[in-house]
């Protein structure tokens, strides 16, 4: 089941991993404490994929192995 926040107002960064992937790029905003918001850049007023803090590690983890 989702939760909605809000996140008006948050500061959306590209995420350092993005880039050179034909426009592929991922935002991360900063100042949500305790998650980790993502976004498609392409599509800012699109869906946000949000982890809580302790799920980020082990999902770029997974990213990294290429087992998503």
């Amino acid at each position: 089941m989702g939760v909605k926040r809000d996140l008006t107002g948050v500061h959306w960064r590209k995420s350092s991993y993005s880039g050179g992937n034909n426009g592929d790029c991922v935002e991360v905003a900063d100042g949500v404490p305790g998650l980790i918001p993502v976004r498609d850049s392409k599509r800012p007023s699109g869906p946000v994929v949000v982890f809580s803090a302790e799920g980020w590690g082990p999902f770029v983890a997974a990213v990294r192995g290429g087992r998503l």
